[in-house]
This record gives C-alpha cells, sequence and structure tokens, in this order.
C-alpha cells in the first residue's frame, strides 16, 4: 500500500489517479469561519508556506473531518528557476500533502530567486512568481525540475500558469505549445487559471482561445478563477477583487471542451461579506455546469526525463538573474524587454514586499505608522531581497536604526527593542546573514 493509499476520505478519482474535486475555494485565515459555514463547498486550496504539519489550522481540521479535500499549494519552490528544487522545500511540500491527506499538491510554473552559484554573482528573491521564458533551454530544465519534484513527492503534482507583465524577448513557443511539451515529456498535471490567461491577453496580447487550442486539457487537474482589475491598460492579478465577466467567458470555453475535475475561486485580500463569495461560486458552478456531459480528462503517463544540459542550465540562470537583477537591484534592464513594462513590475514587487513584510513583522508599520510604507520603499530601492521576508523585516529595521530613524526617539527606542529581541542569540544556523550582521554592529554602535 503506498503512503497516499493509507489516507481515508480521499475525493474520488477519475480514470488513471485525476480526483474528482467538485467546486472549492482558496482557504485563507481571514475567512476560515465563512469557508466553514458555506454550502456546497467540496474541496479548499490553503498556501503550504502558510501552513505547519504538526500544528494545522483549527479549520482545517474541521473540514477535513467533515470529508472536505486540502490542496496544498506552493508558492516557492521556483520550478522554473535554473537551480535545481531545493530538497528541504520539498519534504516540506510533501510533509504537509502527508498531514492534510491530500490527493495531489500544486506549484507554479515560475522563477522566484536567481542569482548564486550558476551565475557567480549575489543569489536575490523576487518575493514574486515571474515569467520562465518560453525558450527550449527552459524547457529542459523546468522539465528536469519537475521531474526531481515529481519523484520526491508522495501524491501527484500540478503546475499552474502564471500571470506577467513582462514578455521576454526571443521566445520560441506560445503559451499552449510550452505546456503541451511540459506535458508530453513529463506526464505532469495542469492546474489552469483561468485569469491569468486572461491576464496575459491584456497585458502580452495573447489569445486565450489559441492557448486553449493548442494546451493538452486532458492533463487539467482543476482551474483557478480569481479577479483582478485595470489600470493605464495594464491588468493587475490582484485577486482582491470580484471575477471579471471576461474571466467567466474563458472558464466557459474550457469548459466547452472538457469537463474540469474541479474549479476553485481564489481571493487574497479584501474580503467581502460571505454572500458575496457564495455568489461568485455560484456564477462560477453555473459557467462550468455546460461542460457535465463531456468526457473527464485522462493524465498523461509518466515519463523519463533526460537531465538538462549544464549548458541550459547556466543560460538559462544568466538570463533569469540578469531580469531579476533589473527589477529589484536596480541594475540596466537586459536588451528586447519592454522598459516601461519593467519598471510597472518593478514598482509591483516592491509593493508586495512592502505589504508582506507588514504581514509578517506587523509590528513594524504599528511603530513607524504611517511613514512605514515611504521608509520601506526607499529602503527597497537600494537593497534587494535574498532570504526572506522575515529576515527582510529584520535587515529593513536594522537599516533604519543605523541611520538614525524613525526621528522620533520614542519610536526608535520601540524599533531597537523590537529589533532586538528578534536578532539576539540563536543557532547558528538560524542567525542572520552576515550583512545583518555587519548592520547590527552599526546599530550598536548608535546605540
Amino acid at each position: 500500500m503506498t503512503r497516499q493509499e493509507r489516507h481515508l476520505g480521499r475525493p474520488a478519482r477519475l480514470g488513471t489517479g485525476i480526483a474528482r474535486l467538485g467546486t472549492g475555494i482558496g482557504w485563507r485565515p481571514e475567512i476560515a469561519d465563512a469557508v466553514e459555514a458555506m454550502p456546497g463547498i467540496d474541496w479548499v486550496e490553503a498556501v503550504a508556506e502558510n501552513l505547519c504539519p504538526g500544528h494545522l489550522p483549527d479549520s482545517l481540521l474541521r473540514l477535513r473531518e467533515r470529508g472536505v479535500t486540502v490542496v496544498p499549494h506552493g508558492v516557492s519552490l521556483g520550478l522554473g528557476g535554473a537551480d535545481r528544487p531545493d530538497e528541504g522545500r520539498l519534504t516540506a511540500l510533501a510533509e504537509r500533502a502527508e498531514a492534510l491527506g491530500s490527493p495531489l499538491v500544486t506549484e507554479h510554473i515560475a522563477f522566484v530567486r536567481a542569482g548564486g552559484a550558476l551565475t557567480a554573482t549575489q543569489p536575490l528573491e523576487a518575493g514574486h512568481l515571474l515569467p520562465v521564458p518560453r525558450t527550449r533551454d527552459a524547457l529542459d530544465v523546468l522539465c528536469e525540475n519537475v521531474r526531481v519534484a515529481q519523484d520526491a513527492l508522495p501524491v501527484p503534482l500540478a503546475v499552474e500558469n502564471i500571470a506577467a507583465l513582462v514578455a521576454w524577448p526571443g521566445e520560441e513557443m506560445t503559451e499552449g505549445q510550452f505546456l503541451y511539451e511540459l506535458v508530453e515529456r513529463t506526464g505532469v498535471r495542469l492546474l489552469i487559471d483561468v485569469a491569468n490567461l486572461h491576464t496575459n491577453h491584456v497585458n502580452r496580447g495573447e489569445d486565450p482561445a489559441r492557448a486553449l487550442d493548442e494546451l493538452p486539457v486532458e492533463a487539467i487537474a482543476y482551474v483557478h478563477v480569481a479577479g483582478g482589475f485595470e489600470r493605464d491598460g495594464v491588468w493587475h492579478d490582484s485577486h482582491a477583487h470580484p471575477v471579471p465577466e471576461p474571466v467567466l467567458a474563458i472558464l466557459a470555453d474550457l469548459a466547452s471542451r472538457v469537463s474540469p475535475p474541479g474549479v476553485l475561486l481564489e481571493r487574497d485580500e479584501n474580503f467581502p461579506e460571505p454572500a458575496e463569495l457564495e455568489g461568485e461560486l455560484d456564477a462560477i458552478r453555473a459557467t462550468v455546469k455546460v461542460s457535465g456531459e463531456l468526457p473527464v480528462p485522462e493524465p498523461a503517463a509518466r515519463r523519463e526525463v533526460a537531465p538538462a544540459a549544464p549548458a541550459a542550465r547556466q543560460r538559462t540562470a544568466l538570463a533569469q538573474a540578469s531580469l531579476l537583477s533589473a527589477l529589484v537591484a536596480g541594475t540596466p534592464a537586459p536588451e528586447g524587454f519592454d522598459h516601461a513594462r519593467l519598471k510597472v513590475q518593478s514598482h509591483a514587487l516592491a509593493a508586495k514586499r512592502a505589504d508582506v513584510v507588514a504581514k509578517v513583522a506587523p509590528e513594524l508599520p504599528g511603530i513607524l505608522g504611517p511613514a512605514y510604507r515611504t521608509h520601506f520603499l526607499a529602503y527597497a530601492r537600494s537593497r534587494p531581497m535574498t532570504a526572506g521576508y522575515r529576515h527582510d523585516a529584520l535587515h529593513f529595521a536594522a537599516h533604519l536604526l543605523s541611520t538614525g530613524r524613525p526621528e522620533d526617539t520614542a519610536a526608535r527606542e520601540e524599533l531597537r527593542t523590537w529589533w532586538r529581541e528578534r536578532s539576539g542569540p540563536a543557532p547558528l544556523s538560524h542567525r542572520p546573514a552576515a550583512r545583518l550582521r555587519r548592520a547590527t554592529r552599526r546599530v550598536l554602535l548608535r546605540t
């Protein structure tokens, strides 16, 4: 008996292993009570990095006891990056799948970090999902990384198409062709985000109908639906606004081609009243109803994947490091990119970084007040993130203190106390990076 077969209460399976999930919603702590009370919720998806296997939220445990499927959705693996997937991150994702008794896990076709040994440059973190170039080199790297992940996980993997503000120059394939080859070579399942197809239609002029024509719909594990907004000709995939009609139209087009095993509403911020969320779920159910008589998709078989050539990894690494450095470190834009779009993307990354640091360290905006965002964005312009958001919060506080800020004495003392409590003695493996230790010495000289 396999590890996944030991779990009871799994959803019904289809064909060679795709689970019939039904209609679901993204589980977030802010709407946990509302989700539990919603009628007709067959399954939920939770951000994997926000879960601790030994201390799962009571709400998720109660949902599991009721037979509601929970799928962990990873955001930090970086399968499209030039480096092979980190073993620790894969182990963590596998542990969450085991703890939740999940029928599958999901991640993104994206890179989230660049630099390091392959390029002999400083490692950089994007703090966000960035698009993979649709080239043969990038496809070779992605296929091997997916194979590594598949081998490390106890349940099937599905990967999601992402939204993008920028397009890589010199791409060799459309999105549909890229996804088709990925599935053909690895047998991986797909998580198709129809909101992301709409985003790429507005931002990159890509036809969602053509993408659906070209991609292997039989590999779909489930579908994401989400809202966003348009500003100055750019569509922002916010997950904080109602689902617009064009996104539902793409969902209807998809549902006319294949019966999706599951459809899920994503909402990450600006949560409305439960009745509004339930109304959006009803609209999604009505949209996919047309597919009820269509055949259920069958997943592709697993295949052996040849390792990516070292040269392909290095070329991919150099390209991704060049782009990420331009976005977060202010280096010159790589040739062929739209400079205006890169500027929009750079501002979006900095804004998201400020928002996430405020969430992981809510004391900082509390101490700094309205000046928090101004101070953070000024800090971020010349200091790219290199070690995750919690370290970023410590680096930011150390930077402020080293420059004599905030000017208010009481606030500065409160910030100093907060920083000292979190940057004090710890096991060496958990100590701040060398740069933070240097900042620490500079701060102590001022105190």
